[in-house]
């Protein structure tokens, strides 16, 4: 009762559920749990550009975008919520906790479905800067790469399999030195840590992922000086409403590239 006095509970299109919500049959309602406590990622978000329907956020390394495992309050959307006091932001597309970047959410509700066909259709242009292992051909500087990603059944990770083809990615090598190189990642499709199995298809790992190619036991803590170098810098589309166009950059940049450069 408190839940649905307090607006935490929804509905299968983000709509709160309330005492006075006429009861469906087959409604999925969800809600996040609550915790008392829980200690703080001691990161801060930007918030780049906002508009009637639209707020873009620049999260940082480590910050969930929603609510998952034991971080609760503490991911991007509950701190936007309460820093703009606008309890229907919901984002409109997906970023690992371990990846910096932009993260567009959707303020209203009455809106939102026209973004989340921007993604749904590939009609948004995204694009991520890494720093990793040099490739296996040292002479190629783009690829095409193609796979199918499925679930691997071990936690959430995800593996290439046979089959016909459900993820692409363009892969481009920026600069090199010795022992690493800055690539440009344009994901096609949108599989869960696609980039980062499709960096290893090339022969290459992104710094300090602690997913591929060998998972990090839980129990090993957190180096919070060791962030994923990977980072959704770049986000383009045209707005099915406005039909403003807009261009977005990301203000971080990678720690391990710029601390080797002179």
């Amino acid at each position: 009762m408190e839940r649905l006095q307090a607006g935490k509970i929804r509905d299968e299109q983000e709509r709160i559920v309330d005492e006075s919500t006429p009861y469906r049959i087959n409604a999925r309602l969800s809600y996040y749990r609550e915790v008392k406590t829980e200690r703080r990622i001691p990161f801060e978000e930007n918030i780049l550009y906002e508009d009637d329907n639209l707020l873009l956020a620049d999260k940082p390394h480590y910050l969930p975008v929603t609510p998952t495992g034991s971080a609760v309050n503490e991911c991007l959307m509950h701190r936007l919520i309460k820093r703009t006091g606008n309890k229907d932001l919901i984002p409109v597309h997906r970023l690992d906790r371990d990846t910096a970047g932009l993260v567009l959410l959707s303020k209203i509700p009455e809106t939102r479905k026209h973004y989340f066909a921007l993604f749904n259709k590939g009609s948004i242009n995204k694009q991520y800067e890494a720093v990793a292992s040099l490739p296996t051909d040292s002479n190629t500087t783009e690829w095409l790469i193609e796979s199918r990603i499925e679930a691997s059944g071990k936690w959430i990770l995800c593996h290439n399999v046979e089959g016909e083809i459900n993820a692409r990615s363009r892969i481009k090598l920026l600069d090199k030195n010795s022992d690493l190189a800055r690539f440009s990642l344009s994901p096609i499709t949108g599989k869960t840590h696609q980039l980062r199995l499709h960096m290893g298809l090339i022969g290459s790992q992104i710094l300090h992922d602690r997913f591929y190619p060998e998972l990090v036991p839980e129990s090993v803590k957190v180096d919070y000086s060791k962030p994923l170098q990977l980072l959704a810098k770049n986000l383009s589309f045209t707005d099915p409403l406005s039909g403003i166009d807009h261009q977005f950059e990301s203000a971080q940049c990678l720690s391990a590239w710029n601390s080797i450069k002179p």
